[in-house]
């Protein structure tokens, strides 16, 4: 195995880790689970790198690269559910435009067409990285007691920022999300059109 697939391998093993963290709940283990959650993204800006760079494409590494991702992406979105800090419509959409998406991947390759990357998938999963990773922090920062979330929590007591903060956070997502999936099929639409 190349050193693009042990990375994206290594990010397939944290997801397992990550949520066991979230859900033991001892001292500092969320922020640990963070921690590993970053390490995770980077290993994925990692593998792309050592891929390009030393010729190492593989079947396995476009498959399973793009399959760790969404399901680390979306087991911390789920845990987000679990605590009342995000709204399961917005993990919907997401969950839309990646099914859409690879969909689209899966004809284009039946087809024997590449779907490059877009600048839009990108800046999408940086901002939901850079979101995500936001969103952690203030459920850490806050003090929550009596079993209300944060949503709650900063409603009762007047925090309109931290509203606010979470809430611009479900919104860059959600547009991002939106806008590179319109690209997507925007810039791809011939593709569309073999499928018929």
């Amino acid at each position: 195995m190349n050193t693009a697939n042990k990375l994206t391998m290594a990010r397939v093993i944290m997801i397992p880790v990550f949520l066991i963290l979230l859900y033991l709940d001892f001292q500092y283990s969320n922020y640990i689970a963070m921690g590993i959650y970053i390490i995770a993204t980077l290993t994925d800006v990692a593998d792309g790198i050592v891929a390009r760079k030393h010729n190492q494409v593989t079947d396995f590494g476009k498959f399973m690269d793009p399959l760790a991702d969404k399901v680390l992406t979306f087991a911390a979105m789920l845990w987000f559910i679990e605590i009342g800090l995000m709204p399961a419509w917005l993990v919907l959409i997401v969950i839309i435009r990646e099914f859409m998406v690879t969909g689209m991947r899966l004809v284009a390759v039946a087809k024997e067409k590449i779907i490059a990357a877009s600048l839009s998938g990108k800046i999408k999963t940086l901002v939901t990285n850079i979101c995500l990773i936001s969103m952690f922090l203030l459920n850490e920062w806050w003090i929550v007691e009596g079993g209300q979330n944060l949503m709650q929590c900063a409603a009762e007591n007047g925090f309109i920022l931290v509203q606010w903060l979470i809430i611009t956070c479900w919104a860059l997502i959600c547009v991002t999300t939106v806008v590179s999936g319109v690209d997507y099929f925007v810039k791809n639409k011939e593709i569309m059109k073999l499928a018929k």
